[in-house]
Parts: structure tokens; C-alpha cells; sequence
């Protein structure tokens, strides 16, 4: 333990005095998080499913003649707010008494929850003009007077997340925020080991008593630290400058950001095995960082074919995106992205453990 604790001392101060690797760690990800945060747009028509309650036949059939709208009828409340939290449908619109209503938006995703607002205020539109005309023809018929106002049909607007001006970037972020960790980390520990092998720091030291498991860990726990502290930054940017809202515990985005970066650091290392030069190392961002983020959700799973979705499952930043979304966006605890923890903590494992085989190459007595 003692020799683990002093490799990592030593990494750490290397670190603390190389500059453009800290800013690399720290100011990269701030600087493009607030880029992404002003040039990120919405480019594609989403298809919605909203959950009725209650509501009026020709209501409903008013929503389903708009293109990429279908709705579901529920028998109670509950159901269908299940159902929103599952994901099951984007919205519920209830009829709590006549002609008045109340929609809630899941707001996961804020180009559905846009599609959504502008396709009912257009249907409600048509309601209260055919509302206003029952209401004239009643009173003609009755006392040959016409209605002093309008038809008093009201909708209400209500948010499971976030609020009427949460954006696109808002509901992505999450996945930025894991992705960015996973990136710099994986950059930063993969370099730093090839240093250590080009400069034959690494064959002095297998040459020494110290055994393969002591210098994995060793790394492992100093870059740990590192992370830890890179994840604080980025929450805290996130959360207070960016204003994005966490419905979920703050610390379960710290676990999740953490075991993400864990894992980010033990395929870097072993990714740095196989790189001959710096330079190869970073050919090696379109093959393992990049199909991170093209799976990690900012695409719908939805539109993609099964085997792309299969690909999917066995990367781990899909595992960490979707436990980071359900804390952010849906407010869910411990035992609701336990699965994901434990892919997670799968991926780390055997990570660390081809890691330590994979140092017998380098390893001269």
C-alpha cells in the first residue's frame, strides 16, 4: 500500500506542475460546455405521444389528425403520470371539469415538449371557436341574444421538469457533462502512461520489486482524485452558471461522474498500450471516444436500427448518460439506476484487470 500511495504522490505532483494538462482538465470543458450552450440547435420534427385523462372524444381526435401526434387515453391519473415517468408518452392532458384542462409536460426533451405546446394551444384554438359557436347557437335559439363573452375554455400548463423557457441544451446536458469527464480523462491517462513507457520510466520501475497491480492502482488512485475534483468543477459550472436544473440527489451525479471517469481512466490506459506515440494516441478518439457520445442518447435509440442499438449496450457511456438523465431530468434515486451503477462498476473491473495482464508485455525480468 505504502509503495501504491507513493506513485500516486509522484504522478500527482508531476501533474500539479504540468499547466496545460491541468487547463486541459479543468478549463476545457467549462469553455466548450458554455459554446455548446449558445450554438446548439433543434433540426429534426419529433413524433409525441400524449396521455389523455378524461378528456373528450373530439379532443382527442383533434390531436390525432396532427401529423407526428398520437394520443393514448388513460382510466385515472395516476396511470398515466406512471406513464410519464417511464417515458411512455410525452405528455398527459386532463380534463378536470368541462371545458377546462391541465397539461403536464415530461420537458425531457424540449423540442417534443415545443411540438407539443404548439400543436395543443392550435387544437384548443379550433375548441374554443366551436365552443363560442354552440354557445351562440344555444342562446339564439333560447332567447334570441348572443354571448356577452367568450366560450371559458382554459388550459394550465404544468412541468415535470424544468419550465416553459427549459431549452434543448438544458435536457442534453447530463450526457455532456459524462461525456466531457469520460473525454479528458481518457485523453489525459492514456498520454500520460506513454510518457511514462517512451521515456522508460515505466520499464525502470517493472524492473523494481513493485508488482503490476501496485502501479494500476497507484495510477488509478491519483487520477481518481483528479476526477473528483474535475467532476466538482463541471457540476458546479453546470448548476450554478448554466442554471440547469437537478430534480435528483447532486451527489448520485457525483457517483455517476466519478465511476464514469474510473472508467474513462482504465481504458485510457489500456488504449495506451497499444499507441506507439502521442500521436496515435489521439487517432484513437474517432474509434473509442467518439461512438460514446453517438450512443450515449443525444440520438434517439428509437430511430436507430437494432444492431446500432446493440452497439450501444456495450459501451459504458450509455450506461452512465441514462443514470445521469434519470437523476437530472426524472429525479430518481439509488435504486432506480442501480443497473447502470453496476454496469458501471462491471466496465471498471475488467478494465483494471486487463490493464494489470497487459503490463506483463512491458515487463523485462
Amino acid at each position: 500500500m505504502s509503495r501504491t500511495l507513493a506513485i500516486a504522490k509522484r504522478i500527482l505532483m508531476e501533474m500539479m506542475r504540468d499547466k496545460r494538462t491541468l487547463a486541459l482538465m479543468f478549463l476545457a470543458p467549462v469553455l466548450i460546455l458554455s459554446l455548446l450552450n449558445y450554438v446548439f440547435t433543434i433540426n429534426s420534427t419529433p413524433s409525441v405521444e400524449i396521455g389523455t385523462v378524461r378528456v373528450e372524444q373530439a379532443v382527442s381526435q383533434t390531436l390525432d389528425q396532427t401529423s407526428h401526434v398520437s394520443t393514448k387515453a388513460y382510466s385515472s391519473d395516476s396511470k398515466a403520470k406512471s406513464a410519464l415517468k417511464d417515458k411512455d408518452i410525452d405528455a398527459i392532458l386532463t380534463q378536470t371539469r368541462n371545458n377546462q384542462f391541465e397539461i403536464r409536460y415530461a420537458n425531457i426533451d424540449a423540442s417534443k415538449t415545443a411540438m407539443i405546446r404548439q400543436v395543443v394551444n392550435g387544437a384548443f384554438s379550433k375548441i374554443k371557436v366551436g365552443a363560442m359557436v354552440q354557445q351562440y347557437v344555444a342562446l339564439a335559439t333560447q332567447t334570441g341574444q348572443q354571448p356577452a363573452a367568450q366560450a371559458n375554455v382554459s388550459l394550465s400548463e404544468k412541468y415535470n421538469y424544468g419550465g416553459k423557457d427549459t431549452s434543448f441544451f438544458d435536457t442534453i446536458m447530463p450526457i455532456f457533462m459524462g461525456f466531457f469527464v469520460f473525454m479528458f480523462v481518457f485523453l489525459i491517462s492514456g498520454i500520460s502512461l506513454l510518457k511514462e513507457r517512451t521515456k522508460g520510466t515505466l520499464s525502470r520501475l517493472l524492473a523494481t520489486p513493485v508488482r503490476r497491480s501496485e502501479i494500476v492502482f497507484g495510477y488509478m488512485l491519483s487520477y481518481a482524485l483528479i476526477a473528483v475534483l474535475q467532476t466538482a468543477v463541471i457540476v458546479s459550472f453546470t448548476i450554478t452558471l448554466l442554471h440547469v436544473e437537478v430534480l435528483g440527489s447532486v451527489w448520485l451525479l457525483f457517483l455517476i461522474n466519478v465511476l464514469l471517469a474510473m472508467v474513462a481512466l482504465a481504458l485510457g490506459l489500456l488504449v495506451s498500450t497499444l499507441a506507439a506515440s502521442e500521436f496515435q494516441m489521439i487517432q484513437f478518439i474517432p474509434i473509442v471516444v467518439v461512438p460514446q457520445m453517438i450512443f450515449s442518447g443525444i440520438i434517439p435509440f428509437d430511430s436507430m436500427a437494432s444492431w446500432a442499438q446493440a452497439i450501444g449496450d456495450i459501451l459504458p457511456m450509455k450506461y452512465a448518460a441514462d443514470a445521469m438523465n434519470a437523476v437530472v431530468l426524472q429525479g430518481q434515486g439509488f435504486s432506480a439506476i442501480s443497473g447502470q451503477i453496476v454496469a458501471l462498476v462491471i466496465f471498471l473491473a475488467v478494465l483494471t484487470a486487463l490493464n494489470i495482464f497487459g503490463l506483463r508485455r512491458y515487463r523485462k525480468v
